[in-house]
This record gives C-alpha cells, sequence and structure tokens, in this order.
C-alpha cells in the first residue's frame, strides 16, 4: 500500500449490516468511502437514517441503479444486499475491481445445494467459482491473493471456528450436534411477525430445524479444512437480545484429552488469529458485542466435548469479517480499523 486511500463503495447502506460497515469504514486510516447506496432513503444524509452515526459523517445515501459505472473509478465494493441481489450485480462489474459480498449468493460451490436452501435460482455460477470463501482465520492465504470474497454467514463463522481445530487434528468421531442462538438482528432491519420486538423481547424459539442455509456452507468448508465424515445436526434458536450468536458444539473425541491439551490445539491452530479470544468456561455475548472478536471456551468429559462459540453477528458475522478480509486483500495488517473494544456492562 502507497499513501493513497482504498476508494470503496457500499451497496446495501440503509440495513444492520451497511449500518456497521459504515461505523467502522469511516474511521478506517486507509479507506475513502466514495458512496453508499440505498434505495428507499436515497438523498437522505446517512446520519438521519442511522442516527449512530449523526455528525460523524456527510456522505448521503443515494440510488444504487447508476452507481455500475461509477465502480470502474472504485478499488472495493462491499456488497451488503439481501441474498439473490449480488448475483444480479457481479457479473456487470469491471473485472478489476475487489468485492466483498455479504449475502449468501456466492458461499456455495454446488447450484442445486445453493437453489435448494435459498429458495432461488442461481444464475451467476460462473462468477461464483472465482470466489474465494472468506473465513479469514482459515483461508487467510488465500483470502490475500482473491479479488472476489464470499464472507460467511454469522453461524457459519460462530461454528466453523469452534470447529475447525478439531477437523484439522481429526479428533473427531460420530455425530456433532450444534445447538446455535441468535439475537434479532440476524435478521435484518425490517420487522417481521416472528422478529418484531414485541415478538421477540420475551420469546425463545427454534426454527429452520435441519433445513438453515448455513448448515451445508459449514459442512463444504469443514471438507476445505481435513477430512470431515461426521454427520452433523444444526439446530438455530431465536435469543431474546439483539446482538449477539451463542453457540454449544457436542462432539466425542477419538481419545479423551484434558481441558489444557484443547486449550493447548486451539492455541496453536489460531496463534496468528488476534480476534479468536479463548477463555475460561463458558464465552458471554456481552464480552463480544460490537467487537470483531470470537471467545471460545471448552467443556470436556473424558471424550465429551463441548466448544461454546460467542460472537457479535453484525461483526465478526458480517462487516467487520469483511473489513478483514479487505484488510488482507490489500495487503494491510488485518486489525487495521477493527480494535473496537467491547463495553462493560
Amino acid at each position: 500500500m502507497t499513501g493513497e486511500k482504498i476508494k470503496i463503495g457500499i451497496f446495501g447502506g440503509s440495513g444492520y449490516g451497511g449500518s456497521e460497515l459504515l461505523r467502522i469504514l469511516l474511521f478506517h486510516p486507509h479507506v475513502e468511502i466514495v458512496f453508499v447506496t440505498a434505495n428507499e432513503h436515497a438523498g437522505k444524509a446517512v446520519g438521519e437514517v442511522h442516527r449512530n452515526l449523526s455528525g460523524l459523517t456527510d456522505l448521503h445515501f443515494i440510488s444504487g441503479a447508476e452507481q455500475l459505472e461509477r465502480a470502474q473509478d472504485l478499488a472495493c465494493v462491499f456488497l451488503a444486499l439481501p441474498h439473490g441481489q449480488a448475483m444480479e450485480i457481479v457479473p456487470r462489474l469491471p473485472n478489476t475491481l475487489k468485492v466483498i459480498d455479504l449475502s449468501g449468493d456466492f458461499r456455495l460451490r454446488d447450484k442445486s445445494v445453493f437453489e435448494e436452501h435459498y429458495d432461488r435460482a442461481h444464475t451467476a455460477m460462473e462468477a461464483q467459482a472465482e470466489f474465494v470463501y472468506g473465513l479469514t482465520e482459515t483461508n487467510r492465504e488465500a483470502i490475500k491473493q482473491a479479488r472476489l470474497i464470499a464472507n460467511p454467514g454469522c453461524f457459519a463463522t460462530a461454528t466453523l471456528l469452534g470447529l475447525a481445530p478439531l477437523v484439522a487434528g481429526k479428533l473427531i468421531t460420530g455425530r456433532v450436534i450444534v445447538d446455535a442462538k441468535t439475537g434479532s438482528s440476524g435478521s435484518g432491519a425490517k420487522a417481521a411477525a416472528n422478529t418484531h420486538h414485541p415478538q421477540r423481547s420475551n420469546s425463545f424459539y427454534a426454527y429452520k430445524p435441519f433445513t438453515h442455509q448455513h448448515l451445508p456452507e459449514i459442512e463444504q468448508e469443514l471438507s476445505a479444512v481435513g477430512d470431515w465424515t461426521s454427520e452433523l445436526i444444526f439446530m438455530t434458536h431465536s435469543l431474546p437480545v439483539a446482538r449477539g450468536i451463542f453457540s454449544s458444539i457436542y462432539l466425542e473425541m477419538k481419545t479423551a484429552l484434558a481441558e489444557e491439551e484443547i486449550r493447548e490445539l486451539f492455541r496453536e491452530f489460531y496463534r496468528d488469529a488476534f480476534f479468536v479470544r479463548l477463555v475460561k468456561g463458558s464465552p458471554d455475548i456481552n464480552w463480544v458485542k460490537t467487537t470483531n472478536f470470537c471467545d471460545l471456551g471448552f467443556a470436556v468429559r473424558r471424550r465429551e466435548l463441548v466448544v461454546f462459540s460467542a460472537i457479535d453477528n453484525l461483526v465478526k458475522g458480517a462487516a467487520g469479517q469483511a473489513v478483514q478480509n479487505m484488510n488482507l486483500m490489500f495487503g494491510l495488517d488485518e486489525k487495521l480499523g477493527l480494535m473496537l473494544a467491547g463495553s462493560n456492562p
């Protein structure tokens, strides 16, 4: 990198993912945000829509339709759009432009699996072949060389970071059960019948049992990490909180290991991973809210192991990881712009 700033554009800035991209990138020392789109808010000031950013930027939202031509003057674009929209945009972008897609459009390499789990046709599988999966801690070297990044799903991030060292070490035998819970912001900024605050705030329930779209993504990437042959049962639940994912991952190991041996395995696997923290006992989503950290903890009983994983679904599970990947793609320290401390309480 020279002293020049990276000129970026954000397609889809009105939702929670776009809001978090703005919150992080407005203060990134090597980034200049050229434009941010939001069709329904075109013409409005960013601070008018995202009140937490009021007084921090003069940017106004613009319509996305006319910005594709302007993209040729950029170095990188972030696509923070609903599923199905990125696949329409990516083939129309300049083939020299770096792209980071936060949706699920380009995560899955199998067209039929994508169409089954996202309930839509995939119209850009040729482009998908160029995408690199953007789980920074397991795919760092490939990300450094990539032009196109498929940012992982939030549940997938929490689960993969909890399982990757064990799969790579060939320590798992039998079935793996993932019990994952998420805050309401994972459902997006627009209220729906099952995510509206009066419904969610005092409630707890499971959803998409056996069918969540992050399940095939997790299995695909575990196979890339090592010899993944286990059955995966993946269950997702709605937490009565706004932010955070907490996953309890239950498995049996081939041989009995003490907790400190497990901890050392994870410590070695993530020796270069600043944003993975190993904690004693259980993590707490309060410790990772508004940060790019993933906290991992363990409970062991002979061959039985539970890995606990906690992330902020909007940061490490979305925008923060996207910025982490951008840093690597441009040869920067991956921590730049992401030294975000949580709050206490």
